[in-house]
């Protein structure tokens, strides 16, 4: 179909379509996995060998046929194995979702440990790269294809964790390159970077009710994220809706990255006097 009879709600769906998503026994990444597969894409749940049995769980209950893998995304010959699989018993991969991450251990910038340090990179950025490549070749081979890295807020503005803050700025490089590369082969690369998301992996933060209540009145919507709001923004990147998007970075915050000016008036002042 063309443009202008296509019916709009048809670009939103991803039916016959594989997508395949890291980190997927994760909040965030299992929240995009449901989301793709509500959209009709038979998705693969990847993940590390501990999670097998939940990624079982997962699969059985999505709505449409997919698989579960086990796979390290810092070790070559194991993304390797995990597209094969993908390959064999899906026929390849449309989709990609580079989820999976690590946010590293808080420290001074002349506290990190060396190995701490290439933990972080192996895992955030050199992850992402080898599943690029490797997913990345079916794509190439199609001459089609979305892949949807994600991000976070960190990648630009520096926080308690060094490591992980330079290795997300680098996926965010890495966005942008294989975007002008493999733009013109029909390949989209984009990225969702999250603000302040309520997960599993985040709880132990929010534990602590004051920082709850301090980082939710940094949100001008006033509410932490959710991590259906990621598999949102990431279920339209992927999709045919995004089709002359390229490129991006699709910050996901409520706002939060906008806020420094606002918080730097006196208090009655703030949002317009409706801050509190």
């Amino acid at each position: 179909m063309n443009d202008s009879t296509d019916a709009p709600t048809e670009r939103y769906r991803l039916d016959g379509r594989v997508a395949v998503v890291t980190g997927a026994a994760g909040g965030i990444g299992a929240a995009i996995a449901e989301r793709l597969a509500a959209l009709g894409a038979r998705v693969a749940l990847l993940d590390l060998p501990r999670t097998a049995s939940e990624l079982e769980r997962q699969r059985q209950a999505l709505p449409t046929r997919g698989l579960a893998g086990v796979c390290d995304i810092a070790d070559p010959d194991s993304v390797a194995a995990a597209a094969d699989l993908v390959h064999t018993q899906l026929g390849g991969c449309d989709i990609l979702v580079n989820n999976a991450g690590v946010l590293g251990r808080h420290a001074a910038l002349e506290g990190v440990s060396l190995e701490d340090w290439d933990h972080l990179m192996h895992i955030n950025l050199r992850g992402p790269f080898l599943c690029t490549r490797a997913f990345g070749a079916h794509m190439l081979a199609r001459g089609r294809g979305s892949i949807v890295n994600i991000g976070s807020i960190a990648a630009g503005k520096p926080n308690a964790s060094p490591a992980y803050s330079v290795s997300k700025a680098g996926v965010l490089a890495l966005t942008r390159h294989t975007a002008v590369e493999w733009g013109p082969r029909g390949i989209r690369t984009n990225a969702v970077s999250p603000g302040f998301i309520r997960t599993p992996l985040s709880a132990v933060h929010y534990a602590n009710d004051a920082l709850l209540q301090s980082r939710t009145r940094l949100v001008p919507v006033r509410r932490l994220g959710a991590t259906h709001d990621i598999a949102d923004a990431v279920a339209y990147l992927a999709s045919d809706a995004a089709g002359f998007v390229n490129g991006q970075d699709l910050v996901v915050d409520g706002g939060f990255l906008e806020t420094p000016l606002m918080h730097a008036q006196p208090q009655a002042d703030q949002y317009g006097g409706h801050g509190h």
